[in-house]
């Protein structure tokens, strides 16, 4: 008998999908209530770090360079008080096969997949994941669909995300072009179903695993390069994976004192499901449009239990504005040399606002780089937000910046400045959400003691949260 298609009927169906698309059943990990056995998900990849790191090595992934960018941590200097300027590095991810990071998400996935048996692999992105993951299955020899949030009830694209789609075609990927809404996920888990393929999810712990090895080799080239640990490291923040990995990847190699602060950029005011708002970003990534939910509510993702829980690990959560980004990725080609994408460049706004807080001999490393392609430009970036009815001009973002409505480009470079989330915030409605979900008025010792772990802090602060 052949199963109902109709929406309520496949998303009833979603935990079976799950369980069958990625060989996990979740079910062994959950307590019953609010707590589940993390760390026991994690570990149930079976693979060690070095394990990944050598799954990442067979497919050109990994040992990326980290680059001292020394004309922007002078520039970083003008603007802060004598002795303050710490030494801006980054992690050039450009260098990975597929031109980002997500690379080593999608490697450690896809070879899983293939040691499973799974004929293809799915995931649903609009974003460099999808190219990382058509990418290794080109390379691994699987079929690879992308199911992708690309376009307004107009049929309208951003340029970012439709060069996205290109790059995924170009491996030999199929790609699903959705519009924005709530049939992305629908699709997913229908054609999960209809092929039988592996869910290579972002949030699966595989893909989690994956990133580990990005911040191990952080931490093992300031050791060789600057003989010490890096002092802060800044990761761009959207759905979490980069925080969470590259904490855990710092953590492994003992860097236990590396100040972790997300970045997103400030689209307050933007609902990212909304049909008219869609096209009124200036950009697709690294915004509190996916930043912030994500953080508080991780479980929102395409399997059951994400393995991508930034709180758990990040100390500060900054933003900064668009302007701010466009800026500073015409800076890193004019005065570096060093032409990159956009979502790494979120990150590396604010590390130059953040160098200007710390003495000129602490280390900063900004987590990733990313591949520049037609539509990641900035200039089609604005070209496209112009179209859109968006004002474009120099001045002051931090005054004058509206998401929706202008984009505001620093009238000159101490006008880069990061703006401090309220992080506790961020903690408590991640508390109230999690047991809102289960149902739970009273938690237990043991749901309390894994909220302070989800939450980066301890007992007494959740219990004051919950009014306890």
């Amino acid at each position: 008998m052949a199963l109902a298609k109709d929406y309520d009927s496949v998303m009833g169906r979603s935990n079976d999908i799950m369980k069958e698309a990625l060989g996990l059943d979740y079910n062994e990990f959950e307590s019953g209530s609010v707590a589940f056995d993390y760390e026991a998900l994690m570990k149930s990849t079976g693979y060690t770090l070095e394990e990944v790191a050598k799954i990442q090595a067979r497919t050109a992934v990994g040992n990326t360079p980290l680059i001292e960018l020394r004309n922007l941590t002078a520039l970083a200097r003008k603007y802060a008080k004598p002795g303050y300027g710490a030494r801006i590095f980054a992690k050039d991810e450009a260098a990975n096969a597929s031109g980002s990071f997500k690379a080593r998400r999608a490697a450690c996935a896809v070879a899983h997949a293939k040691k499973l048996g799974y004929k293809g692999v799915i995931a649903a992105t609009s974003g460099n994941y999808g190219a990382a993951v058509a990418s290794q299955a080109a390379m691994q020899g699987l079929e690879c669909i992308i199911v992708q949030e690309c376009y307004d009830s107009k049929g309208v694209g951003q340029p970012e995300i439709v060069e996205k789609a290109r790059k995924c075609e170009a491996y030999g990927a199929e790609v699903i072009q959705l519009t924005v809404g709530p049939e992305l996920f629908y699709t997913f888990l229908s054609v999960l179903e209809d092929t039988g393929y592996f869910n290579a999810s972002l949030y699966s712990p595989f893909g989690i695993a994956g990133v580990e090895t990005l911040g191990y080799e952080i931490a093992m080239q300031c050791r060789e390069m600057v003989g010490k640990d890096p002092d802060m490291v800044v990761c761009t923040n959207a759905g979490g994976g980069m925080m969470t990995g590259t904490a855990r990847g710092l953590l492994k190699a003992g860097c236990v004192n590396t100040e972790m602060v997300a970045a997103s950029i400030d689209l307050t005011g933007l609902h990212m499901a909304s049909d008219e708002q869609f096209n009124k970003k200036s950009c697709t990534t690294g915004h509190t449009g996916f930043g912030v939910p994500y953080a508080t509510d991780p479980d929102h993702s395409d399997v059951p239990r994400s393995a991508a829980r930034p709180l758990r690990y990040m100390d500060r959560y900054v933003t900064v504005k668009q302007g701010d980004v466009m800026y500073i990725t015409e800076a890193l080609a004019n005065l570096e040399g060093i032409e990159r994408g956009p979502a790494g460049n979120t990150a590396l706004a604010a590390a130059f606002s953040l160098a200007q807080e710390l003495p000129e001999d602490a280390v900063l490393v900004i987590s990733e780089t990313e591949y520049t392609g037609a539509g990641k430009h900035i200039q089609p970036q604005m070209a496209f937000a112009r179209e859109n009815g968006i004002d474009i001009r120099f001045g002051d973002p931090n005054k004058e910046d509206k998401p929706g409505e202008n984009l505001i480009l620093p009238a000159n470079p101490g006008l880069i400045k990061h703006e401090e989330a309220d992080i506790d915030h961020f903690r408590q409605s991640l508390i109230k959400k999690a047991c809102k979900k289960a149902g739970v008025t009273n938690p237990s010792d043991a749901d309390i003691a894994f909220l302070a772990e989800e939450t980066k802090t301890d007992a007494e602060f959740v219990k004051k949260t919950l009014g306890l």
